[in-house]
């Protein structure tokens, strides 16, 4: 090692069997970082230091700046005991003082060295001492410890260790647990190996290069800095997880144009991180298969390319699938026809597959395959998803109901318009789940909805029911497409609406972190739908006809699923960019109507921004906490005869004036012209608590006065709960 205090970079690599591909990025980035924060607060190197991480196939590695072989000694002081404990009446030590001193390694020499201190209403005694900095051998092998066993591990190997230290270590015999078994430990303190050791292995310098392509083997790094660039050229593989990444890319896209003009890579960032750990050094090759394929949906062939061999199939400049895909090689020989032809050869089968089911799918109708909806479990409790699908059609029902009454004023035309709209609903919620039956989505379950979609088409079905069987999914996740047309909003409605009002009726909400039916994610499709179609539907009532679907299947879960509903809208909202304030103020009022919700917030905001906001905002919520501690319900009624004072009579006068102004804003849908209407208020009110005693000792002028401040409070509260904006 290197003399006390002096600083070199660090390197430690962990080479291992194939780490799992969809977990090695977030292990890459674990290990790095936990043993970095480990050696900084450690001391051993700076809080700001560079940390590099490196993720491979077969390995994990960091490289840390500016590491120390030693950390600095640290003053520390500790409180032992009361004085009153710690001395007698002559001052000397107690026993209790001189075992407590012992204990930390202090003889009775100490005692004239303590320092007396308050220590609340009475004074202690506190021991100052030296506690020795960590060295590197010691601090890396506790952040080696601490980095393993919070590795993000998916699922853990136990294996045997053929080599190992101790009396009890028996070769074969004893066993560790890790994410793949491990075969090498590098640790590199500039070009100083540092003795630590972990699962039966002691560390080196030397690593493993690429398992056909590297130059030499093992590669022997001359220092923690040589690490990336002597894997690069002389063991043919790019440790660092993102420069690999990035090198895909930049051969995707090159690849891409070379294959065609216009011609472009699917976009897959989930494919390409796992692509990424499968290949140590990529070579981007291109492939091609018989265009008669293309007769698939194209979802069905990307599909079975991305999940089953991990290709990037190419789309043209109107995101059409072409014949041609994208192979991300692990080598990079002379003639690369063998590795294409043989990727080729085994893209066939499964193409061949997909072709077959489609065909086969075909061979019956969707209307054929409802009745065996009846013999299809959707839940213990819930029945069949036969049964699934009639009360999704009752919902659907509704929802269209209420849909026209929400449409004023209706004509012919519209009721035309709703009576085809529900003849569409009913035809697309009873075909909606039979693509489950289907070949095609037995083989790949991603599809169900969009095969639906294919099959109604090919069918002949009517206009707008194809589209809805294959929309009534989304949005499947978050900033996916809304349903396209309104068959397919009612049916996307009534099928999320149908599984939250189910599964909260029969007890299994969401706890935690944990949601396994992804009703959280329902919730917040529908408050999509709601708010950016900005339909006139009112939640409550869409709710309690989808409860009344279920009939005594389950039990009424409306309050507990409106209350979800307001938490899921609460947490969306503010990470759109509105203030918790803003979002609290326009929800306390629980409106019914989500479409309405984005201008209500708008509102507040426009209202906020004005001077007398504050103030008002104040006031209405002195006037809620008086009309609280009011006994009995106060009306909003106000007897004229009964303003004894200027200022109530002046608040009223106002009331009387803007009131009006404020209620036609907010029909008219104007929620910022409704909130702003208020702001002439701000000097009635004032005045009117400055010099008005609500609280009289005649009865009547008390309850005229609190009829005048509810009069005001519901003024004031149309739109949002102003109290909530109070500083």
């Amino acid at each position: 090692m290197t003399s006390v205090d002096q600083k070199a970079n660090l390197l430690v690599e962990l080479f291992v069997e194939e780490l799992p591909p969809k977990a090695l990025k977030k292990l890459g980035e674990s290990f790095a970082q936990v043993l970095a924060d480990s050696l900084k607060a450690q001391g051993l190197a700076a809080a700001d230091a560079a940390v590099t991480s490196f993720a491979s196939p077969r390995r994990l590695a960091v490289h840390v700046a500016a590491v120390a072989d030693k950390a600095a000694d640290q003053a520390v002081q500790q409180k032992l005991m009361p004085v009153s404990v710690a001395l007698d009446a002559s001052g000397n030590a107690t026993p209790a003082l001189l075992k407590k001193l012992a204990a930390l390694g202090a003889g009775p020499d100490a005692v004239a060295g303590l320092k007396r201190a308050p220590d609340g209403k009475a004074e202690a005694l506190f021991y100052d001492s030296v506690k020795a900095g960590a060295t590197l051998a010691d601090g890396l092998q506790k952040a080696l410890d601490e980095s393993l066993a919070k590795l993000p591990i998916p699922k853990v190997m136990t294996y045997q260790l053929q080599e190992g230290e101790g009396a009890n270590f028996q070769p074969g015999w004893t066993s560790v647990n890790f994410v793949r078994p491990a075969h090498g430990l590098v640790a590199l303190h500039g070009s100083t190996v540092v003795p630590i050791s972990t699962l039966g292995l002691k560390a080196g310098n030397s690593t493993q290069g690429h398992r056909f392509e590297a130059k030499v083997s093992p590669v022997v790094l001359r220092d923690a800095d040589s690490y990336a660039s002597q894997l690069r050229d002389e063991g043919a593989v790019i440790a660092s997880f993102a420069e690999r990444r990035a090198e895909i890319v930049r051969q995707l896209q090159a690849a891409a144009a070379k294959a065609g003009t216009d011609l472009k890579p699917i976009d897959d960032d989930a494919l390409l991180d796992e692509v990424t750990a499968l290949v140590e050094r990529p070579n981007v090759l291109t492939g091609r298969f018989e265009q008669a394929f293309l007769e698939v949906p194209q979802e069905c062939l990307i599909l079975t390319m991305k999940a089953n061999q991990k290709y990037f199939p190419l789309l043209d400049a109107h995101d059409k699938l072409t014949h041609q895909f994208l192979i991300v090689s692990n080598i990079s020989p002379e003639d690369a026809s063998f590795v294409i032809g043989g990727n080729e050869r085994v893209v066939r089968p499964r193409l061949a597959d997909a072709k077959f089911f489609f065909d086969q799918d075909r061979k019956k109708t969707l209307e054929s395959r409802v009745a065996g909806l009846a013999k299809v479990v959707y839940h213990g409790k819930l029945g069949t998803q036969g049964e699934r699908a009639e009360r999704v059609r009752a919902i659907a029902h509704e929802i269209v109901k209420q849909w026209s009454l929400g449409t004023v004023p209706i004509t012919v035309d519209d009721q035309d318009h709703f009576a085809v709209l529900d003849s569409k609903a009913q035809e697309a919620a009873r075909l909606a789940k039979t693509d489950l039956l289907t070949d095609m989505v037995g083989e790949f379950p991603e599809l169900q909805g969009i095969m639906g979609g294919y099959y109604a088409r090919h069918e002949g079905l009517r206009d707008g029911v194809a589209i809805a069987i294959e929309d009534h999914y989304k949005p499947r996740f978050a900033g996916d497409s809304l349903p396209r047309n309104h068959t397919g909003t009612v049916v996307a409605l009534a099928d999320k609406l149908e599984t939250l009002i189910g599964l909260f009726g029969i007890g299994q909400l969401p706890t935690g972190d944990k949601d396994p039916f992804a009703l959280r994610r329902h919730a917040l499709g529908v408050i999509r739908i709601l708010v950016e179609k900005n339909l006139p539907l009112e939640l409550p009532a869409v709710i309690a006809a989808g409860v009344s679907a279920f009939g005594e299947l389950i039990q009424n879960p409306s309050e507990a699923l409106l209350g979800f509903f307001a938490d899921r809208l609460a947490v969306s909202l503010r990470e759109q960019g509105y203030t918790a304030q803003e979002v609290d103020a326009v929800l306390a009022l629980k409106p019914a109507r989500l479409g309405d919700v984005p201008r209500r917030l708008e509102a507040v905001r426009a209202f906020a921004a004005l001077p007398e906001a504050q103030a008002l905002a104040a006031a209405n919520k002195r006037v809620g906490n008086i009309l609280k501690k009011a006994e009995g319900q106060t009306e909003a009624r106000v007897d004229a005869a009964l303003l004894k004072e200027p200022a109530e009579a002046a608040l009223y006068e106002s009331l009387q004036s803007v009131a009006p102004q404020a209620e036609q804003a907010f029909e008219a849908g104007d929620y910022t012209g409704a909130l702003k209407a208020l702001a002439v208020l701000k000097a009635p009110v004032d005045a009117f608590f400055d010099s008005v005693m609500v609280n009289a000792d005649d009865a009547a002028l008390k309850a005229n006065r609190l009829g005048l401040l509810a009069t005001l409070h519901g003024a004031m509260n149309r739109v949002a709960d102003l109290s909530r904006l109070a500083a």
